[in-house]
């Protein structure tokens, strides 16, 4: 499926080939503190499948407890996270953060990653009261 997006400011557009099988949650605590969120989604697609068209995001390269080394690449001017790749050279994949994809609402994760550092409110949110758009002053959660 191609899919097209960006960051939250317009600096950084990009397309791709993407499969609708392949969207992931990531529960890893990286992933919470980059995302500064419980989780990450994100879709992987080849490289050869991934194409920037415009802005130069900067990179931040992350160890992960394995030793390995990935490339953070986000918008220098909102910073809206944009991809994952491996650092250096080889084969590579690009893992899209779901949320800069225009077409998110299309894709359903079908996996979740280092489920043992999910947080465990996660089950419960279909209990929590919800609003249907951010109302000014904004509500008071129950006590």
């Amino acid at each position: 499926m191609k899919i097209d997006g960006g960051c939250h400011c317009g600096h950084i557009t990009y397309e791709a080939e993407a499969d609708p099988q392949k969207p992931f949650i990531c529960h890893c605590t990286d992933c919470q503190q980059l995302s500064g969120s419980a989780f990450r989604t994100g879709i992987r697609v080849a490289s050869d499948d991934f194409r920037m068209l415009s802005g130069e995001p900067t990179i931040y390269v992350k160890t992960a407890e394995s030793g390995a080394k990935s490339a953070q690449a986000f918008c220098p001017r909102c910073g809206s996270p944009i991809y994952a790749t491996r650092f250096g050279d080889g084969p590579k994949f690009y893992n899209i953060r779901l949320g800069t994809v225009r077409q998110r609402d299309q894709f359903v994760p079908k996996l979740q990653g280092w489920s043992r550092s999910a947080l465990h409110w996660l089950p419960g949110l279909a209990t929590i009261p919800k609003i249907e758009k951010q109302e000014w002053p904004a509500p008071r959660p129950p006590a």
